[in-house]
């Protein structure tokens, strides 16, 4: 009887929020962008999915729907029509690009005289950053 093997996780994560990626497949191959947001997976096993901004965008029609607040009387009228939205896209279709060397790197983990574990570019071997943290 075969046994159930847990998938393997990293304790530091692969891309994070404010990373620079490069988009590998689908109608967006070859652009850059900036990671807005980093989904976790509800169900193990299943790809990390992160949202990049201003690609894998899809269009959704909204309707005009009343909008009540807890201090209005008179319900106002959310605007309906048009709203652009950037979806989520799995995980392994994108790859970090190295702030340093500004190439498309597979992802390093380097241990520090400190005990922290860093990501790292793999091709310069320098330390990667996000930006803001």
């Amino acid at each position: 009887m075969a046994r159930a093997v847990a998938p393997r996780v990293t304790k530091v994560s692969e891309i994070r929020k404010g990373d620079t990626i490069l988009v590998l497949g689908g109608k967006d191959a070859g652009k850059r962008g900036t990671v807005e947001r980093v989904d976790r997976p509800l169900t193990p096993g299943t790809p990390y999915r992160v949202v990049v901004q201003g690609l894998n965008v899809a269009k959704r029609h909204t309707k005009p729907r009343p909008r009540m607040n807890q201090n209005d009387r008179v319900p106002q009228m959310q605007q309906g029509g048009m709203v652009e939205k950037a979806m989520p896209m799995a995980v392994g279709k994108v790859m970090l690009v190295c702030p340093r060397c500004d190439q498309p790197t597979r992802i390093r983990h380097l241990l520090l005289e400190t005990g922290a574990r860093v990501r790292a570019c793999g091709h310069c071997g320098q330390p990667v950053e996000v930006k803001g943290a």
